[in-house]
Order: structure tokens, then sequence, then C-alpha cells
């Protein structure tokens, strides 16, 4: 294959793949509170978190395992405090989970919305004090996830992850691109 041909191949594999390479993972290092203790603000990460009623913190403490870092959040410890959690996406979103450690007397799950419809809800976790992955289990777009548990203060939450739901090129689009490729290609041939 010609070194042009094999280079555009190359390009138009990048362009048609990139757009879904978008995975984002919040770890909640970067919020330090001065005691070690901080609200997680409202448009943390890019996301809405103004329902959520958590809080990041990096201080040691059993039975809430980090996965990575220090910081993790949770929900309030007072009494009253929320046992759902709302985290609202500002785009159609793939969520895919998270990663959780608590009280092994309590779980915790995820409901999944999309446009105010629940389109998912993931399997419980039985909590521990090791850190354990919760998988989404919906492979579709959300705008919404709802973090559920049994008790309020009963989980830490860490490396929150989500990709970007991004526009599939419209087939026009690439019916051109495969046009110019093919010319390329011919006229390629016409001159070896």
């Amino acid at each position: 294959m010609h070194p042009m041909l094999r280079n555009a191949a190359a390009a138009v594999a990048f362009a048609l793949c990139a757009p879904f390479a978008s995975a984002t993972v919040l770890d909640f290092d970067d919020i330090v509170g001065p005691d070690g203790y901080a609200a997680v603000a409202a448009n943390y990460g890019g996301l809405d978190w103004s329902g959520a009623g958590l809080n990041v913190f990096t201080s040691e403490q059993d039975p809430f395992a980090a996965h990575s870092g220090a910081g993790r959040v949770t929900t309030d410890w007072t009494d009253g405090g929320p046992v759902a959690s709302t985290i609202r996406f500002l785009a159609p979103t793939v969520f895919e989970g998270a990663w959780f450690s608590g009280y092994e007397d309590s779980s915790v799950r995820f409901d999944l919305y999309f446009q105010g419809l629940l389109v998912a809800s993931s399997a419980a976790l039985q909590l521990s004090g090791v850190a354990a992955f919760l998988d989404a289990g919906w492979d579709g777009a959300i705008d919404t996830v709802v973090v559920s548990s049994g008790a309020q203060g009963s989980y830490a939450m860490d490396d929150f992850s989500f990709a970007g739901v991004t526009e599939v090129p419209e087939p026009g689009s690439l019916a051109l691109l495969l046009a110019g490729l093919g010319m390329a290609g011919a006229l390629r041939v016409r001159r070896g």
C-alpha cells in the first residue's frame, strides 16, 4: 500500500474513533477543605451536583477506603441527611460506574434516568471496608444518576467514571470522505 493511502486510512480510522475516546474519571482528590472536609461544588467536573448533598473528605477513616488518592465523597453524617444523591449531567452521557466502600450492613445502587424517565437500575453492591466497583449496568445515554443507600453516611464513593456521548458523523459526511479516498486510490493506481 502506498504511504499516502496508508496515512489517509490511519487518519480516517483515528477520526472515526476519536469521538468515542472521551472517558472521564472524577477522583475528588482536587477538592480539599481546611480540615480535610469540603462540600462538592455545584458544578464540579462539569456536572450538576447541587442536588447531591455530597461532601469530600481526605482523612483516613475506616471503613471508608479510597480507591485512588485520598479524596472520596459521602453523604452528610448528621441526622436527617440524604440517603439518595442526585447527580445531573449537562449533556447525554454514558455512565460507567464508581468505586464504593463503607459499612458492611449497608448497600448502594444506581438509578439511571434519561429525560425524566428511569431507564435502568444497577445491581446493589454490598459495602465493605475495601473499595469495590459498582458497574452502572447500562450502556445507553443518561442525563441523571441517583446514588441510593440504605442509610445516610454509610458509604464513600470514589473514581466516578463516565464518557460523553458525541454525535456520530452523518452518513453523507462518511460517504463524501470515502468517495474522496476512493478517488485518491484511483489516481494512485492510474499513475502506478
